[in-house]
């Protein structure tokens, strides 16, 4: 079976590799992309990958995935913190949902330490870097595999 997987950032995670190397490492999101891309691909899955600073647009993307897509792995940025509209969207999809953070949101400001989005996923990477994303990548084929 051929799974449909998309790969969702949010805010400031386009300057991957500019932006804080000293926290979110030198690697740009189209090395992220090229890494999850390889992994889905060995495996025989396809892969969307999509960015935006927009609420809305990761908002749609969600809502296009409903009956399109397997699996979601979302690095929501600072939406995270904030969104209980992207929470519902993903709330109103029904695949595999697969939260990932660079960073240790847990060792940073007290702020970043809630996410909405936790509550809707099925696991949740943090603090593992860019390699967080291939963990979410592993773990999807894994489930998907497990369900035959």
């Amino acid at each position: 079976m051929v799974a449909k997987i998309l790969l969702l950032n949010g805010p400031n995670l386009n300057l991957l590799g500019d932006r804080e190397p000293d926290v979110y490492g030198h690697e740009t999101l189209a090395d992220v992309e090229a890494s999850v891309r390889a992994i889905m691909t060995e495996h025989g899955h396809e892969l969307r990958a999509e960015q935006s600073n927009r609420e809305y647009e990761l908002i749609d993307w969600v809502h296009e995935a409903r009956g399109n897509c397997d699996a979601i792995i979302i690095n929501p940025g600072a939406f995270t913190h904030t969104s209980i509209a992207l929470l519902d969207a993903l709330n109103a999809y029904s695949g595999h949902v697969f939260e990932v953070h660079i960073s240790n949101i847990h060792k940073r400001e007290e702020f970043r330490h809630h996410s909405y989005i936790s509550g809707r996923a099925d696991g949740i990477i943090v603090g593992c870097g860019v390699q967080g994303y291939d963990l979410a990548a592993r773990r999807i084929v894994s489930v998907l595999a497990a369900k035959g």
